[in-house]
């Protein structure tokens, strides 16, 4: 039988101003909270659904002291953070330890989280956050808990509405059991998507990552509700629908509803994951910009799976070439940045690949994002800053290639160009030649 901890009090009380009165902000507003793409940590490749206090404050430290003056603000606490028994490698194999609070909102596990006891839920971790001149996210499931429809709790802000009056068992997520649909025909629906998002924001949550939204792309009327939700909080909670594949013909909605969704599903250590996202990637590149963020997920790079949910402890696979790649990609495309592995095990090497500042430019200044060119062999993808003209050269083969791209693609006869990872400047007339070793690359600015 599952257990349920109901939590009362004060975390009640951080809430209580709930209602649906509230006029909305205009939807244009939350583009505006992330007017560059998203850069960040995320515990979920390294401590997949275990993290605990400690391990955060520790990425949370590293990156005040080493990354935030490169743009790496973001620390996302991934998922079930409302579990106090789950284990490495699998989150529906033991019989969960729910937290929850008198309104059927999930609370942070205390036993993981000791700063949130006394119903003080996620507040005194984003204080501590906050201190270092971060931002603070969190992981999120899309419905309501079944524990909460089970308990008949009622809905905050909707008065003789109990959580079994607001659920459905249509669409529910095939790889996670902890909730069911919320059915927004049901008075009371808006009201429990109010609730937890008034209980967000007076824990002072910045980010928040919802699973079960991208794909498939059943849950428009709760996505909507979402964007509702926050917007009346008056606090710019950024947010990231997931997991992928986020399908083509939602783009117009998701891209008016979410700051940043998922293109594919989980982005391993593997060379076949990062190809995947060179092709899905080819659908996403005009809803590029504007405060909106096609997501390629996060970068699992340095040390992953302390705890994870895919193999052993260890250090990514990939090779110095296709993590280059890797990174590559994921800025020229202006993908959101949310490192996956342990910050403070951190090797010069990796913490090289992501403080480059001329790299993490293109990232953040970059327009016009275009595939200029995918085959078999070789992906070629340029954009610009108003300055500059920057081109990505990728070769996906096995075998060393030489490529050449006309420089007339870009508009240019000449150009000076200038390697931004190795620094080599050269003059170029026509076109860019270069050789790479297999699932190598090459990033130029060129002017």
């Amino acid at each position: 039988m599952k257990r349920i901890s109901i939590l009362i009090g004060m975390l009640a009380l951080l809430s209580a101003c709930s209602s649906v009165d509230t006029k909305p902000i205009d939807t244009k507003d939350f583009r505006t909270w992330s007017q560059t793409p998203p850069m960040g940590w995320n515990s979920w490749d390294c401590y997949g659904p275990t993290v605990v206090e400690d391990e955060v404050k520790a990425n949370a430290d590293y990156m005040a002291e080493n990354l935030l003056e490169y743009g790496w603000e973001y620390v996302v606490v991934d998922i079930r953070w409302f579990v106090s028994n789950d284990k490495a490698g699998g989150y529906n194999e033991v019989d969960p330890q729910y937290n929850l609070d008198e309104y059927g909102r999930y609370a942070p596990a205390v036993n993981r989280f000791p700063s949130a006891v006394d119903g003080q839920g996620f507040k005194p971790l984003a204080d501590y956050v906050h201190s270092k001149g971060l931002k603070f996210g969190i992981h999120i499931m899309r419905g309501i808990p079944k524990e909460a429809v089970k308990a008949q709790t009622p809905v905050l802000g909707a008065d003789g509405i109990t959580a079994d009056m607001i659920y459905s068992e249509d669409h529910l997520c095939q790889w996670l059991h902890d909730n069911y649909t919320v059915d927004s025909s049901k008075k009371g629906a808006q009201e429990y998507y109010n609730s937890i998002f008034d209980l967000y924001a007076s824990w002072g949550v910045d980010f928040i990552k919802i699973d079960d939204l991208s794909a498939p792309y059943y849950h428009e009327d709760e996505i909507d509700m979402i964007r509702t939700a926050i917007d009346r909080t008056g606090r710019q909670i950024v947010l990231s629908t997931s997991p992928g594949e986020t399908p083509l013909e939602a783009a117009d909605h998701v891209s008016t509803h979410a700051n940043m969704w998922r293109m594919v599903n989980d982005v391993w250590d593997k060379w076949g994951d990062v190809t995947h996202i060179f092709n899905v990637a080819q659908g996403w590149y005009p809803y590029i910009g504007d405060g909106t963020w096609p997501d390629c997920d996060m970068l699992p790079l340095g040390r992953i799976s302390i705890r994870g949910e895919r193999g052993h402890d260890r250090s990514t696979r990939l090779t110095p070439d296709e993590q280059r790649s890797m990174m590559t990609f994921w800025c020229i495309f202006r993908s959101p940045l949310m490192f996956g592995g342990d910050l403070p095990s951190l090797d010069e090497a990796t913490k090289s690949l992501i403080t480059n500042r001329e790299v993490l430019e293109a990232h953040q200044k970059g327009s016009n994002v275009r595939q200029v060119l995918q085959d078999e062999n070789h992906l070629v993808v340029a954009s610009d800053n108003g300055k500059l003209h920057y081109l990505a050269v990728f070769n996906k083969s096995e075998e060393t290639q030489e490529f050449s791209v006309p420089l007339e693609k870009l508009g240019l006869k000449k150009a000076k160009a200038k390697d931004l990872w190795t620094g080599e400047e050269s003059k170029l007339r026509d076109n860019v030649v270069v050789t790479l070793d297999p699932h190598a690359c090459v990033l130029l600015s060129l002017k």
